[in-house]
């Protein structure tokens, strides 16, 4: 791309038009764009820690909380290979914390992109101010087959003293959506709902 057509581009976002475009000078148009600018995005792909816990604010709306785990693998000096694993701290809202609360479970492979949250309250034992950072996702996809997100169910279940899916199979179970008892959690998701 030449100078000159940059230099139309640049006039044309700023809201002039060609007459003036000749005059513009590219590094003074994007050190004023530049400056302007800010990122606060966080794209995560990892292993729940933990099911989502869901809960209402007093508006009706949904909130869901989990911890994701991601993991780095690398060598250490001694060329012996080591791995990292970092904890991050999950919250979805609306129909995406619904959602994730009805298919997420423990283990689970799934894509998270957002934004990167710190807060502060009080601590209600010994009134010291806290401070956590979280990850605010306002996109998520469930990764991996359908399988292997009922078969990290079954074991979540099967861990919680629940057992297993009572002679189904895993895939029927992910099919069927959760047990009835279970719908009390949060309102019906039709396949509609479901962002993908």
């Amino acid at each position: 791309m030449s100078t000159d057509h940059i230099k139309i581009a640049l006039a044309v976002r700023r809201g002039r038009r060609s007459a003036g475009a000749s005059t513009v000078q590219p590094e003074q148009e994007i050190g004023d764009i530049l400056p302007c600018m800010s990122v606060n995005k966080a794209i995560l792909v990892g292993r729940l820690g933990r099911d989502p816990e869901t809960r209402y604010t007093s508006g009706g709306q949904a909130v869901a909380n989990f911890t994701l785990a991601t993991d780095e693998t690398f060598k250490d000096r001694s060329g012996e290979r080591q791995k990292r694993t970092e904890w991050h701290r999950v919250v979805l809202w609306g129909k995406l914390a619904e959602i994730a609360q009805q298919y997420l479970k423990k283990g689970q492979l799934v894509y998270l992109e957002g934004r990167i949250q710190s807060r502060q309250w009080e601590d209600k034992r010994d009134g010291q101010k806290r401070t956590t950072t979280e990850i605010v996702a306002n996109v998520m996809r469930m990764l991996g087959s359908r399988a292997d997100g009922a078969a990290a169910g079954a074991a979540a279940g099967a861990a919680a003293g629940g057992g297993t899916s009572h002679g189904r199979s895993a895939d029927a179970d992910f099919d069927a959506g959760p047990p009835a008892e279970d719908s009390a959690a949060g309102p019906e998701i039709s396949d509609e709902d479901i962002p993908f």
